[in-house]
């Protein structure tokens, strides 16, 4: 059994070309990433869906961790074989064991570059403080939503997702790759401090908590009734100058909106992949939170292990 630091994963999504295009870059020219020493596996993650250019064959693999799931050996739809063979191989009991799991990712939205946790855990924690501390990326906390569950990242001792926009699906983007570059390149180099026992420590860590979803207001029939106003396309991570603006009709109206008295800020605005799953935007609670002593620890015990 070998046993790496990192695992890096690409095209999750099989129509987010720009992290995969990079990963492959890197094969063929490990000069091109500095990996600070860590023993690093790449990957493509849903090998079977880029090479359809879809963004999933049956369902989406970042919503097919639960292990409930894995645990079903009746389940045969390809993103549930796929997450099973992932975890098999680089999962921390794997065959190729990695302790820390980077999901690369794009994003249609206007996001700009950000990491997104799913849940508190210290090492988690440690890494994104650390990460936001060198870079000052946004930090979308996404927890308490039953209907979002099964994400990849879950699956390892510690895993931040790296989102980076906006680029359309299936668009390579030499900008939208130099940020993931930039990105990868922090995570990897907080991981080398974390083992080593050397850089800062930043003293607070600001984060997005995700509060509820928002759909578009729909007609009886489930059309759409109005659209995101294009005014607020641009505001991700932005407070809202009012809530009678998020919706617009085709008459130019402005339907309100109620939303809870924490919500300050919402992300992945108009999001093409959420559609599907009837999200036009995420709503948050920008907080302010102090480092907490016992996140390093966690996160360089992992790392050292």
């Amino acid at each position: 059994m070998t046993a790496s630091d990192v695992l890096l994963v690409a095209a999750t999504h099989g129509n987010e070309l720009n992290a995969a295009w990079l990963l492959e870059q890197w094969q063929q020219q490990p000069s091109l990433l500095d990996d600070h020493g860590l023993g690093l596996q790449r990957v493509i993650g849903n090998p079977a869906a880029r090479n359809a250019n879809r963004r999933y064959v049956d369902r989406d693999l970042n919503r097919s961790f639960q292990q409930e799931r894995l645990d079903d050996q009746h389940d045969q739809d390809c993103e549930t074989v796929r997450a099973r063979e992932l975890v098999t191989r680089f999962g921390p009991q794997g065959q190729q064991p990695c302790c820390v799991a980077l999901d690369l990712h794009s994003t249609t939205a206007a996001m700009g570059s950000c990491l997104v946790l799913y849940g508190r855990r210290p090492a988690d924690l440690a890494l994104a403080s650390i990460v936001q501390g060198k870079l000052g990326l946004p930090v979308y906390l996404h927890e308490a939503d039953a209907a979002q569950t099964g994400f990849l990242v879950e699956r390892w001792p510690c895993g931040l997702v790296i989102e980076v926009g906006p680029v359309p699906q299936s668009l390579l983007d030499a900008r939208i790759v130099r940020q993931t570059r930039l990105a990868v390149e922090a995570c990897l180099s907080a991981l080398s401090e974390a083992r080593d026992g050397v850089g800062r420590t930043p003293r607070q860590l600001v984060v997005h908590r995700h509060l509820s979803s928002r759909d578009l207001p729909r007609n009886a029939d489930g059309q759409p009734s109005a659209l995101v106003n294009p005014a607020f396309l641009g505001r991700n991570w932005l407070p809202s100058a009012s809530t009678a603006s998020l919706f617009e009709t085709a008459a130019g109206g402005e339907l309100p909106v109620a939303l809870p008295a924490e919500a300050s800020a919402a992300v992945f605005i108009n999001e093409a992949a959420y559609a599907e799953k009837g999200i036009a935007l995420s709503l948050t609670a920008r907080e302010v939170w102090p480092v907490e002593p016992t996140w390093r620890p966690a996160l360089e015990q992992l790392i050292r292990a």
